[in-house]
């Protein structure tokens, strides 16, 4: 069985390690708390999957109306729809993929700390990673919005 990479924590992880294993008063514990960190990670990266695949089921319907009414609506539409695409396509493959807290392992010697600072490190990631996801969603769904409101000012077709 091949062994997960080592997450590299820095020293501000080492410090909140040795808060969480205080805070959860045991390695269970802390690892209890870190598992509720992991679910609200979870839950609002399935959020933005939702609110973008809404965003590309509502496009399939109005979509080709908004495009057709002018080169800045097709175009903003595109753009919104690459910029959802591609939150989508990292929220699948980041934020939703899963390593499970039991694949950690402390360094031979290393004390409880240690491994919690890894798993710190690694949602430090994720968190980083699905603000990514949110820029990039917003992104999109600021293009789209543009094109609407394009096509209402400007594009209205008969």
């Amino acid at each position: 069985m091949s062994r997960s990479p080592i997450e590299h924590p820095r020293a501000e992880h080492h410090e909140e390690a040795r808060h969480v294993l205080a805070l959860g008063g045991s390695l269970a514990g802390a690892l209890n708390l870190l598992v509720q960190q992991f679910n609200v990670l979870q839950t609002r990266a399935q959020l933005l999957l939702t609110v973008a695949t809404l965003a590309l089921t509502i496009t399939g319907f109005s979509g080709p109306r908004i495009a057709a009414a002018g080169a800045f609506q097709r175009y903003a539409m595109a753009g919104g729809l690459t910029f959802v695409l591609a939150s989508m396509l990292l929220i699948i493959g980041g934020s939703l993929r899963i390593r499970w807290v039991t694949q950690f392992r402390a360094p031979e010697g290393e004390d409880a700390s240690t491994l919690l600072a890894q798993i710190l490190c690694y949602r430090d990631r994720k968190t980083r990673l699905f603000f990514v996801e949110l820029c990039l969603l917003l992104t999109g769904l600021a293009a789209y919005i543009a094109a609407v409101v394009g096509y209402f000012l400007f594009g209205v077709i008969s």
